[in-house]
């Protein structure tokens, strides 16, 4: 089943923890293995894989010992510099303030000359 924005929360959950549990069954580990790899609880992980909400961090822990931790950066990419950041990076930075060149001063006038 694919994850639509028509899900629910929980419908969202369910499908998680049913792709993380065959993807764990297909790595051939058992739950207890799991999480004594990522530093959880086996409860916490059997909660996970049936669809409770897990803390953020305890999803992170089971990603990784799955090696699906980089999942995470499809999930939510990078969006890179924004388009006025890239127009700046191509010009020079100004380090400091500099006097009126030449060419392009005003002539000189005096106070009282018409």
């Amino acid at each position: 089943m694919q994850i639509t924005q028509l899900m629910t929360d929980q419908a969202v959950l369910d499908t998680l923890g049913t792709r993380l549990a065959a993807a764990r069954v297909r790595r051939n580990l058992t739950q207890d293995a799991v999480a004594r790899q990522a530093g959880i609880s086996k409860r916490t992980l059997e909660g996970i894989e049936a669809g409770r909400s897990p803390r953020l961090v305890s999803l992170v822990r089971v990603l990784r010992v799955l090696d699906l931790v980089e999942g995470l950066d499809v999930l939510v990419p990078d969006e890179g510099p924004s388009p006025v950041e890239l127009w700046e990076s191509g010009r020079p930075r100004r380090v400091r303030a500099s006097s009126a060149r030449h060419g392009d001063a005003s002539p000189s006038w005096e106070w009282g000359e018409p």
